[in-house]
This record gives C-alpha cells, structure tokens and sequence, in this order.
C-alpha cells in the first residue's frame, strides 16, 4: 500500500476542502523501512531515491555504532548490544529497532543514536554520563 504525502483535505477548523485534482504520483512516499539489530552478520544497506533523482542510502540491519566520548573525545566503532530505550515508541525496543534518540547498550556503555541510520546509513552516537 502507497502511503501518501499530499495536503489534507481537511481544514484547519475541521471543515473539508474539495481539490481540483486527485491523488497525483509525485505525492506518493516509500513505505517505512527501520533498521533493526542483527547479530552475526553484515550491515544491509539499501539506495533510495529522493527528489530531484538524489539518493539516500538507508540502512536496513545493523551491527556496530560510531560512539563518540566527550570525555576522551574520541570515537571508535563498538558492537551494538541491545535496544534500551526509544522515546518514539515503546514498542521499538522489544523489535530492536534503531532510529534518531534511542538508547543502545554498547561495549562501552550506554549511548543515544545521533543520527538517522534510516536515512543516511550509518549509526553515529554519543556516550551518555552515568
């Protein structure tokens, strides 16, 4: 099923706006495609096309996280343990799904995901002090 990125047909009081056209191709997005944590095996990464014929690259399993330690300021790419937390939804962490915000259990320690592993391939994240 296509999902559909147009304008609304509502109002903002809530009343209905009638289009002079339909549903048009170039409104229509990707269905969504989370990156999930594997064990044993590579990272899956997957091209997608963006407007103006740009590409993303979206990354669909992964393994290993760039951290980066204020302390030491320093990066190092460390194996992703588990999913703690993800504040945009709950039910993220029990599929170990990884997207911007949530909290991953690494070798080093406790991390949040700084950026979008879905949209640009790769997961870069920042100790958190305990």
């Amino acid at each position: 099923m296509a999902l559909w990125q147009g304008e609304s047909r509502r109002k903002p009081t809530g009343g209905r706006l009638v289009f002079s056209h339909g549903k048009r191709k170039f409104e229509m997005s990707r269905e969504k495609q989370y990156t999930r944590l594997t064990v044993d095996r590579e990272a899956v990464l997957r091209q997608y096309r963006g407007m103006g014929g740009n590409y993303k690259v979206g990354m669909l399993t992964a393994q290993y996280a760039n951290v980066i330690d204020k302390k030491t300021n320093t990066a190092k790419k460390v194996a992703i343990l588990n999913v703690v937390e993800n504040p945009s939804d709950p039910n993220f962490v029990q599929r170990n799904i990884i997207n911007k915000g949530a909290k991953i259990k690494t070798e080093l320690g406790i991390a949040v995901v700084t950026s979008r592993p879905g949209q640009c391939g790769a997961i870069n994240a920042v100790l958190v002090d305990n």
